[in-house]
């Protein structure tokens, strides 16, 4: 299991009153002890020392579990024989907590079991009879509790950590996944408002080239369009600085999309556009992935379709939104295409608002997209 860390302040708090009673206990010459100042007092008081030290060496990340729990546990029994108190019994709770954060709940209740084990096969080694006295029996009964008590702590304690280190994971998995969705998000953007308004700026421009000579108005009316298509996705920049922002007002897709009418000529299709039905009810996200949509429909037919009419219906009613964009372009199998960034982008944009797309086409007979989206479906 993972190493957790110890609470602390538990074992210096320990250590510190263990090291105070024991000293106390010889000072007031309570005991038969050999007096303050003698080489078990010095032994007793150095051990103290080194149980500190080997406590907070044990907080650094690189040390070795295994042999600071084993010198911990030598450590501790040192103590305990030099202790004329006896008080210092009370480290044997230590050492199962301290196991438990570094080895786990298997390790501690071993390790408290042995602890059990060996103080009662002290009592039988150095007080016969000793069930018959009361103070064994209740410095046994105590230890028994501590160790129970010690243990309960850690297991909490590891708990807490164990479910701070989870939610720590959890939140980097939603961070993570926010900024997934953010890019996504963006790339959408980026490539259904610019590339739209490049594809036909590139398409103008190149219509203007050819006709330069042959048609100056219609060289001159593609230089028209492609100016305004400049000015269109500068709008667009604008619109996803303010979203990026914050600032961005509800979209009316009838508005937005009334730019797009236009007569038919040299310089490319004539666009028709209907927009039947209120737009009340109708969240932005869902405005926005119909005009998508339909931007996407109307670039691929500028693009590939060679169409010389494309067509963009939409209908809003209280239960669902329905765009269908038409060309008479030269139309494509489904099943054979392979799926660019923008169908991509206008599937994942329609299906966040639990929208469907359906693309009907056929070689020499244009091709349809009909996309649907119901009313109140909110971006999931």
């Amino acid at each position: 299991m993972a190493a957790y860390v110890p609470v602390p302040w538990v074992s210096p708090l320990l250590y510190g009153a263990v090291l105070l009673g024991g000293l106390y206990y010889l000072a007031a010459d309570l005991g038969d002890g050999t007096g303050l100042l003698s080489w078990r007092t010095a032994g007793f008081a150095a051990g103290l020392a080194a149980l500190f030290a080997l406590e907070v060496a044990g907080r650094r990340r690189s040390a070795p579990r295994v042999p600071l729990l084993l010198a911990r546990c030598a450590l501790t029994g040192a103590v305990v024989a030099l202790d004329a108190s006896e008080l210092s019994q009370v480290l044997f709770v230590l050492l199962p907590f301290t196991a438990y954060f570094a080895l786990g709940r298997t390790a501690a209740l071993g390790l408290g079991a042995l602890c059990l084990a060996g103080l009662l096969t002290g009592y039988l080694l150095t007080a016969p009879g000793w069930y018959r006295d009361m103070e064994y029996v209740s410095d046994l009964l105590m230890l028994g509790i501590g160790l129970v008590l010690a243990i309960s702590m850690a297991a909490v304690a590891v708990g807490e950590q164990r479910a701070r280190r989870e939610l720590q994971e959890y939140a980097a998995q939603i961070a993570e996944l926010s900024a997934t969705h953010e890019r996504n998000r963006l790339a959408r953007d980026i490539h259904d408002s610019l590339g739209h308004h490049l594809t036909a700026i590139s398409v103008q421009l190149e219509i203007a080239s050819e006709f330069r000579e042959l048609d100056p108005d219609a060289a001159g009316r593609a230089m028209t369009e492609a100016r305004q298509s400049v000015k269109l996705a500068l709008g667009d920049v604008r619109q996803s600085v303010r979203t990026l922002r914050g600032e961005a007002a509800r979209p009316s897709l009838s508005a937005a999309l009334a730019g797009w009418v236009r007569e038919g000529s040299a310089a490319g299709p004539r666009v028709t556009v209907e927009v039947l039905g209120d737009e009340d009810g109708y969240g932005a996200a869902e405005l926005t992935a119909l005009y998508r949509a339909a931007q996407e429909g109307l670039t691929n037919a500028l693009r590939h379709a060679r169409a010389s009419r494309v067509s963009v219906a939409v209908r809003l009613t209280e239960q669902a939104a329905r765009l269908a964009v038409a060309d008479d372009g030269c139309g494509f199998v489904p099943a054979e295409a392979t799926a660019g960034f923008g169908l991509t982008g206008m599937r994942e944009r329609v299906h966040l608002v639990a929208g469907s797309v359906e693309i009907e086409s056929r070689p020499g007979e244009g091709t349809r997209l009909t996309v649907l989206v119901p009313r109140g479906g909110g971006e999931r």
